[in-house]
């Protein structure tokens, strides 16, 4: 493929990135009165990108025509439905941080910049082809977050949760890279596809190191058991916004092409790394599920359930097969509404003096004081939970039929009784804000885009989002085929 058709599959790349460098010499010249207007065209920069995607991805694009420079780049349609996920969660995180920032004036004109270059980083992560464009993509987007973590400089607990996300951050990127050199040194390759070929023929010991050490690395970026310890300390920490953000828009990222990279470069070892996936999930599951019971803090019970979240989606990987790279698909567009209507629910958890309050005893009768909100943040909770007919039920339904189908009836069946269990601490939510006395302390006033999308969120978590079951299977299976193309 030419320099130009190569190109013409990075538009949207080349728009975050002129817009992100563009919007900062704006932010250089004129400070943090022009935040209002750098925040608005930011989510005008996603909304093109989102829209310049989407027919790829309706296309089912596939096949040597979605490959950029030689293999680096992958714009098929997995990595497009990724992208639109990607581009609506870090749209939305946008949206809400100017009334979060605005209460004490620490709202500064570098935040959408951030989120851009991090979104930026994270197309490029759900594109990466070869193991160079993988790392590229991943640091970009890991060295903004890194910023956003600790972006409230005179909160003590935004520092260390920026200090502690770095640090471990740079552990788990030393982990990676390791694993990418073991990798290179004994296939010779860097490319996914020159990798599963070198791999055809058996896995050596250097090699299985070198495969060990990638997921090692990758299970970090997405909080998944054992490499789970710093994500209740910075989602806590980490300004709301940020929280919300790190729990969609990069998870899909690291989710994704930790899917592509197990099945295109790592396709041929399934059964090297499915074992490794399985226990993976099941710990996820029980560590995220018994981790929530003991929290009093509404982001850290949110951090634990994000943990348990992403050991339902590993439970699609296991199965090594198309139908479950649909479901993980399926289920993490699910993940990312849920989530997103989860955190604007806690950024409208405030006092008469608008200050944030996060401690889950205070959110007491809730449903009398402020009947709107309770109603929509339980049925998030019964959604997140599972439970039918909330539209989360529809996705922990198909990663476990896919695990059914693929024989794995023992973990489907584990994966079952920690949804069970899991139930019981979301539920608890839904007590405290229905059952309990009033604890009357949340009387802040939000504003409108915080209802927005707190009302669209509950309403594609209700039962009349099974309406879309159809079109949004389609786009997933679409997705999967076009993934198993090169796998």
């Amino acid at each position: 493929m030419d320099l130009g058709s190569s190109l013409a599959l990075i538009v949207p790349e080349i728009i975050l990135s002129l817009t992100a460098l563009v919007l900062l010499l704006v932010v250089a010249w004129a400070g943090d009165k022009a935040s209002c207007a750098v925040s608005i065209l930011s989510c005008v920069a996603l909304g093109a990108c989102f829209f310049l995607v989407a027919p790829a991805v309706c296309a089912g694009a596939s096949g040597p025509d979605t490959v950029a420079f030689g293999g680096q780049f992958r714009a098929d349609a997995f990595a497009g439905l990724a992208k639109l996920m990607i581009f609506a969660a870090s749209g939305a995180a946008l949206i809400v941080a100017p009334a979060f920032f605005g209460r004490t004036g620490a709202m500064r004109a570098e935040y959408p910049v951030l989120v851009l270059l991090s979104t930026l980083g994270m197309s490029i992560m759900v594109s990466a082809g070869d193991l160079v464009s993988l790392y590229v993509g991943l640091e970009l987007q890991s060295l903004a977050a890194y910023v956003l973590a600790a972006f409230l400089r005179d909160d003590t607990r935004s520092a260390e949760a920026g200090l502690k996300y770095f640090v471990l951050g740079a552990l788990a990127s030393g982990i990676l890279l390791f694993g990418m050199s073991l990798t290179y040194g004994f296939t010779g390759t860097t490319t996914f596809s020159g990798i599963r070929a070198a791999l055809d023929g058996g896995l050596s010991n250097g090699a299985m190191f070198g495969l060990i050490f990638v997921l090692a690395g990758l299970a970090f970026k997405i909080s998944a058991v054992p490499f789970h310890m710093w994500t209740p300390d910075v989602y806590e920490g980490a300004p709301t916004p940020v929280t919300a953000f790190f729990a969609t828009a990069p998870k899909v990222a690291a989710i994704v092409l930790l899917t592509r990279v197990a099945f295109e470069a790592f396709g041929t070892q399934i059964g090297a790394w499915q074992q490794i996936v399985i226990f993976t999930s099941l710990a996820s599951i029980v560590v995220g599920a018994l981790g929530a019971i003991g929290q009093s803090n509404i982001k850290r019970f949110l951090a634990y359930s994000s943990i348990n979240n992403v050991g339902f989606i590993l439970v699609g990987l296991a199965t090594g097969t198309e139908a479950g790279a649909s479901a993980m698909m399926v289920y993490l567009a699910i993940y990312v509404v849920m989530t997103v209507g989860s955190f604007v629910a806690v950024l409208m958890l405030k006092d008469e003096n608008g200050e944030p309050i996060e401690a889950i005893s205070q959110m007491a009768g809730l449903s009398r004081t402020r009947p709107a909100l309770a109603l929509c943040l339980a049925a998030l909770m019964f959604s997140l939970a599972g439970l039918p007919p909330l539209f989360g039920f529809w996705g922990k339904l198909v990663v476990f039929w896919a695990a059914m189908e693929a024989g794995l009836v023992a973990l489907a069946t584990l994966a079952i009784v920690g949804s069970v269990i899991s139930a019981y601490y979301y539920l608890k939510i839904v007590k405290i804000m229905y059952f309990d006395e009033p604890a009357d302390t949340i009387r802040g006033k939000s504003d409108g885009a915080h209802w927005a999308l707190l009302a669209i969120s509950a309403i594609l978590m209700s039962p009349l989002a099974y309406l879309l079951t159809g079109p949004l299977g389609e786009l997933a299976d679409r997705a999967a085929a076009a993934l198993f193309l090169f796998a």
